[in-house]
């Protein structure tokens, strides 16, 4: 079985970035994508609750309680950026996505089991190119302090991938999904910034 190879999740945030000294205004885009990233990751950790959950193999249990803990990782580093350049959280967010990702936990005792793997494997290899776009809209406000935390927190969403797409590579409903919303084997969201970017993984 694919496994996930999350990063390691007890050390404090932000561990893997140096703050800045003297930390500038963000744009409205940056503070913007921060402040989504920040909720988002709420959402997709609430999912895996239920998730995990609603299987019965404990090794899947366990790779998806990892990959909750990641999430919740991501989280306070997106906070930790927040604060230091003086981004709050946005309410609408906040309390858009809790709901999102309590409706998706709760789902996931209803729906079987093809289809949390599948779409969670969908969303998390578009979760790779966020992180690859705040890197960018970071390096136009010249700040680079931050693109060993991203292309980390990128691959880290790569690995997640991984996983689901093992979980479902052998699956008879896979084929007809991936016709209709283009992600499996050979047919990745973020194949392109991938490629490019993240050293070591193959397509």
């Amino acid at each position: 079985m694919a496994r996930a190879h999350p990063i390691a999740v007890d050390s404090p945030p932000g561990e893997h970035f140096q703050v800045l000294n003297m930390p500038q205004p963000l744009s409205p885009t940056l503070r913007h994508r921060l402040q989504l990233a920040h909720s988002a990751e709420r959402a997709a950790a609430f999912a895996y609750q239920g998730h995990a959950g609603s299987v019965r193999d404990a090794e899947v249990i366990d790779a998806l309680r990892q990959i909750e803990a990641d999430e919740w990782h991501h989280r306070d580093c997106a906070r930790r950026l927040m604060r230091t350049h003086s981004v709050s959280p946005n309410r609408y967010f906040e309390a858009k996505y809790w709901l999102i990702g309590k409706f998706i936990s709760a789902s996931c005792y209803l729906i079987g089991w093809f289809l949390p793997m599948y779409f969670a494997g969908r969303l998390e290899s578009g979760n790779v190119n966020e992180y690859f776009e705040l890197k960018r809209l970071f390096h136009l406000e010249g700040i680079t302090e931050y693109d060993e935390l991203m292309d980390e927190m990128a691959r880290v969403e790569r690995d997640h991938e991984d996983f689901f797409l093992g979980q479902i590579r052998d699956h008879w409903m896979l084929p007809m999904f991936q016709a209709i919303f283009r992600w499996g084997p050979g047919q990745r969201l973020n194949a392109l910034v991938a490629r490019r970017v993240v050293e070591g993984v193959e397509e």
